[in-house]
């Protein structure tokens, strides 16, 4: 309903060198908690400037790495700080609650999110990298949301 302000899942493609851009970067990489996503397209050689995005952006909330590439999946894990990271063939990001530390001690309810310790805490936890493997079943589908 229009008086909830919901709006149609939207992909935004933006060229890598305008994300690379100084007066862009912070507008497209700022977090938003709805059905958006920015798109962008990297040729190999580029893997470099990729993860110089990842390493600028401020929270390094979670990531979600989809590929076949043992190699490349490595070396983006391996380059990159993000509290949790999903990859595999179900790679999923935020709203996948296994091994996902939303809180102090993955306890919501103990969320002292914001607080000098509560960002202590975020920050000394240690980092997740979850992966799914396959094959997957041909009858599985993404659940239901609860």
């Amino acid at each position: 309903p229009e008086v909830y302000g919901a709006i149609e899942p939207t992909s935004v493609f933006v060229p890598l060198e305008a994300i690379l851009d100084p007066e862009n970067f912070a507008t497209v990489t700022t977090e938003l908690f709805g059905p958006v996503e920015v798109v962008t397209r990297y040729r190999t050689d580029q893997i470099d400037l990729v993860l110089q995005c990842c390493e600028r952006v401020s929270n390094h909330l979670t990531a979600a790495i989809v590929s076949n590439d043992l190699h490349f999946v490595h070396q983006v894990l391996g380059a990159t700080v993000n509290g949790t990271t999903y990859w595999g063939m179900r790679a999923r990001t935020t709203g996948a609650p296994q091994n996902h530390i939303f809180a102090p001690g993955g306890m919501p309810q103990a969320a002292i999110i914001g607080t000098p310790d509560g960002i202590q805490d975020t920050w000394s936890f240690k980092r997740g990298a979850i992966q799914d493997v396959g094959p997957l079943p041909t009858s599985w589908r993404v659940p239901d949301a609860t």
